[in-house]
């Protein structure tokens, strides 16, 4: 058989699956183009909440496009279960530099009603009461509602004379497992999740950093925990040590340009992927507002691109 006849039935068979519509190859973009959205799915108010959830859930990207010329660069979506996240009615206790507090994964608004249920069937008595900070105070200790970092959570801490109370805390952790934070939100007016101003990776002065809106205490408590979970990859991003007075970190982190070598230079190499030890530094910038900067800690120089990838990240991880 020549060599032409061999190549026949393979060229029928890609022109006879290529025929398709008005050419041959199918054009799909005209499904997108004609395609039209639904109403969403409206589910009644008295469902368990556990037993739903997105079957393909889309994370947020952090940050914005940046143009370069006719190109752009979109930027990483968050990794779903990255870090220590919180899901949907998940309860969990951090504890960082002395302080303790429960995250829970409902909004402010469901935890506050929980709340004040919580101090009524106690019988305590109530000394101050404020639903806009999320402040309750009783005649034992000062409860306090908060936004969480992570959207769609809240902190909740239980204090007195300044210090976190244990048993308090592990109280309301039971309520909140047994509840699942199936609570309705509560009519009093506390910040909504979507009311919250999220992470912000900024350029100043040609470097990039992310801007948080937290005070630097709370950044430091979370990042800690956040590192810790989720900087534990021998070889690819660890954490080394940590300086809550100084608040910085130092991690071990395998770079964007590291990654991007290629198959070829790297076994040309011989010497495989070399993380980047970098200095990650916190710095308050207002009452309510932290600055997070990354800077080599070696003899290397960290690119504005490697620069902002690893801010991204940890944009996600405190997002």
């Amino acid at each position: 058989m020549s060599s032409a006849l061999k190549w026949m039935p393979l060229v029928a068979t890609l022109a006879l699956a290529g025929c398709a519509r008005d050419g041959y190859y199918d054009d799909r973009s005209v499904d997108y183009a004609e395609a039209e959205s639904s109403a969403p799915l409206d589910l009644p108010a008295s469902r368990d909440t556990r037993r739903y959830g997105d079957a393909m859930p889309v994370p947020e990207a952090q940050g914005a496009f940046i143009a370069r010329g006719e190109d752009f660069r979109v930027p990483p979506p968050r990794a779903m279960g990255a870090g220590g996240s919180v899901q949907a009615g998940d309860v969990a206790l951090r504890e960082a530099g002395g302080q303790r507090w429960l995250v829970i994964g409902a909004a402010p608004g469901a935890v506050w009603s929980e709340l004040e249920d919580f101090v009524a069937e106690r019988g305590l008595t109530v000394v101050e009461q404020n639903p806009r900070r999320g402040l309750l105070v009783t005649d034992q200790a000062r409860l306090r509602v908060q936004p969480g970092l992570q959207q769609g959570t809240s902190e909740l801490r239980c204090e007195q004379g300044g210090s976190p109370q244990q048993r308090c805390l592990r109280a309301l952790q039971r309520r909140f497992e047994a509840r699942g934070a199936t609570a309705s939100a509560s009519s009093l007016a506390v910040q909504r999740p979507e009311d919250q101003v999220r992470p912000n990776l900024t350029q100043s002065g040609g470097e990039w950093r992310l801007v948080l809106p937290y005070d630097v205490d709370r950044t430091w408590a979370e990042l800690s925990y956040q590192l810790e979970s989720d900087f534990a990859v021998e070889g690819r991003r660890e954490l080394v040590e940590q300086d809550a007075a100084a608040r910085t970190f130092l991690v071990d982190y395998l770079t964007l340009s590291a990654r991007s070598e290629g198959v070829w230079e790297t076994l040309a190499s011989f010497g495989g992927e070399d993380p980047q030890r970098i200095r990650l530094s916190l710095a308050p910038s207002g009452a309510d507002r932290t600055v997070l900067t990354a800077d080599s800690a070696d003899d290397r120089e960290l690119s504005a691109d490697d620069r902002r990838e690893l801010l991204e990240r940890l944009a996600g991880l405190l997002g």
